[in-house]
């Protein structure tokens, strides 16, 4: 406790005593005392003037006058043994009685004014602490809860960022103009007063922003968009203010909002109007940014994964004029960051970076990191000291489809069934010239509802895709619910996530793509989208009945194509699709290179070749050259 604090509680306590001390004497109801002596006394007792009297055990005597309401006092000890005095106060009609002393009534009344003061200040000491803690005094509840980095603390510069080359380059000149902002200014040039980061979460957003200011060399200030808001009107645009306060007092320096979109929503959607605490705190952030001049080296730096919900006149030149696109990294992006991540850590040598780039197409910068804590987990809770590409391969299934269950119960003829189902897809995919290569096959039930599963991971990232990759897609995701119908003559609910997804795909294929010949390259269907919610509400029909039927028999026709597809192809390989699923059923796990090297030799044995193998074995040669 500091010397300020210790000053604080002495003079609470003083005031609080005195308090107490002042509301006693003021609203005390004892009668003031009045000490006589003796031989008074004993004129009173003769005069008959006593009302009563109380003989106390520590010899002192108490007693009222008729028609005098003040207490008198006398001592007199020998009193209890003089029986004649007892008895002619007793003739004279005075009520005698006696009580014990208590010789300390003045501690009594000391205490029991100090208990209740030191409770009080015990509890007004406890609360004040509580809330300080919190940081949530009334002093401080319009203060900005940006945090502040200063140079050099936490530091990161753009050597930790990979996988965004495009977007680092374009900040370069930002951390250019804020070491160097006379280079700019001699030319009459400014930088954009506020910089948008927009990509999907987990990109490095943040990481980016934070790398800006390590390169810079100046404070950072960090807040989400959602700190500003609060229940109490007014709260927000002051905190805005105090925010901006700081960043001047701190130029030059970097103003990082997180998530601004939780602020910056487009005004009106609301069901506030104009009025609201969210709408005047992104009032107050317009005039802010408008209030300052670039030359003072202050720079707004947001972040977003929903451009399309902000308002216009946050996004206007003079304002976030500037936007820097983070995307997924691609394969040597993912390489990058992988390697990033795995500084540090004890690897095995058989861990090749390169393929674990090329198995994790889709993944971010945060599924990367997680990717290989997860690792590192698994080879902790076997009691390794170093991390295998087993334990790569292993997070990879648990990020994608979940966990192992190997605790859930499948009968045998269950089991069977998921197995051909797997194989079904495996099979088809990997005839099929366009589909993605098959990596794993696995009837290890995982994550909630998976009772099986089939990884394909292309080895290339793909922008475009044509329409012959969408039928082949659907051909494989059928493969599945055909090779039930083959060896069992009937069909199961397992089949049910996948008919989802092929009917999805094909009515894309007809209404968004403009891939089907019966229609043409028309857009059915518009998406409505509400700003407020922040979600697509409903697909508006901007056809006739008669074109929505054509839709469905359109959907219907292309679905039901490439499913007759998926049985033909599967009972051409009805021997190589039996030789896989007993191996399955024995392994519970086999690689795509397996599967590959069965059917390549059952079709030499026919004297055919398996053309897919020759071209993913092409496309593994491109990838790695």
């Amino acid at each position: 406790m500091n010397r300020v604090n210790f000053v604080n509680i002495v003079i609470a306590i003083l005031i609080i005593l005195s308090f107490f001390w002042f509301a006693k004497a003021m609203y005390s109801t004892e009668p003031p005392m009045v000490k006589v002596d003796y031989t008074k006394f004993l004129r009173y007792v003769d005069q008959g003037m006593l009302s009563d009297v109380v003989v106390s055990d520590d010899g002192s005597v108490r007693f009222h006058l008729k028609g005098d309401k003040r207490l008198y006092e006398v001592y007199a000890p020998w009193i209890e043994k003089d029986g004649n005095l007892i008895k002619k106060l007793a003739e004279k009609g005075v009520k005698v009685s006696g009580e014990k002393s208590i010789s300390s009534s003045v501690w009594v009344n000391v205490l029991g004014t100090l208990i209740p003061t030191l409770l009080l200040i015990f509890v007004w000491i406890f609360v004040m602490r509580a809330i300080a803690s919190r940081g949530n005094s009334a002093m401080t509840f319009t203060r900005s809860r940006a945090r502040m980095f200063k140079p050099g603390e936490r530091k990161v510069t753009f050597k930790d960022v990979a996988g965004v080359d495009e977007a680092v380059e374009e900040l370069q000149e930002v951390v250019d103009f804020l070491r160097n902002p006379a280079k700019y200014n001699r030319i009459g040039a400014r930088m954009p007063k506020g910089i948008l980061l927009v990509g999907p979460p987990g990109t490095g957003k943040t990481l980016l922003a934070r790398a800006v200011a390590g390169e810079a060399n100046v404070p950072f200030f960090h807040i989400s968009g959602s700190d500003f808001v609060e229940l109490f009107v007014g709260v927000g645009a002051a905190r805005v203010r105090d925010l901006f306060n700081q960043a001047k007092a701190n130029a030059p320096c970097i103003v990082f909002i997180d998530e601004i979109d939780a602020v910056g929503r487009h005004r009106g959607a609301g069901l506030g109007g104009g009025h609201d605490e969210r709408e005047q705190t992104l009032n107050q952030l317009l005039v802010e940014m408008d209030g300052f001049d670039s030359k003072e080296g202050i720079i707004v730096m947001a972040a977003t994964n929903r451009p399309d919900i902000l308002d216009p006149a946050l996004l206007r030149p003079g304002r976030f004029d500037k936007k820097v696109i983070v995307d997924p990294p691609d394969l040597r992006g993912r390489e990058a960051i992988l390697k990033i991540h795995l500084r540090g850590k004890p690897i095995s040598e058989d861990v090749d970076v390169r393929i674990l780039a090329k198995r994790t197409t889709g993944f971010v910068g945060a599924d990367l990191e997680n990717l290989i804590n997860e690792a590192a987990l698994l080879a902790a809770r076997e009691s390794r000291t170093v991390i295998s590409m087993k334990d790569f391969e292993e997070a990879i299934d648990r990020v994608i489809a979940g966990p192992a269950r190997k605790s859930r119960v499948i009968s045998a003829r269950e089991k069977k069934v998921i197995a051909y189902h797997e194989v079904g897809h495996a099979i088809v995919s990997t005839v099929l010239p366009n589909a993605d290569p098959v990596h794993r096959i696995s009837i290890i039930p995982r994550g909630y509802k998976a009772l099986g599963y089939t990884l394909q991971l292309p080895h290339e990232d793909k922008y475009l895709v044509s329409k012959r990759e969408m039928l082949d897609r659907i051909t494989a995701i059928l493969g599945g619910r055909a090779a039930e119908e083959i060896i069992f003559g009937d069909i199961t609910s397992g089949a049910a996530n996948d008919i989802e997804r092929a009917t999805e795909m094909a009515r894309a294929m007809v209404c968004e793509l403009g891939m089907s010949d019966r229609l043409g390259p028309l857009s059915w269907g518009k998406t409505e989208k509400e700003v407020f919610l922040g979600k697509d509400l409903a697909r508006i029909r901007n056809f006739s009945e008669e074109v929505a039927s054509e839709i469905d028999e359109e959907v219907k026709s292309i679905v039901m194509d490439c499913y007759e597809r998926a049985k033909k192809i599967l009972l051409d390989h009805r021997q190589q699709m039996d030789r896989i699923v007993e191996l399955l059923l024995s392994k519970e796990t086999i690689e795509g290179d397996e599967l590959r090297k069965i059917l390549k030799s059952e079709l030499a044995e026919k004297g055919e070749d398996l053309v897919e193998e020759e071209k993913h074995s092409e496309v593994d040669q491109e990838v790695d050259n």
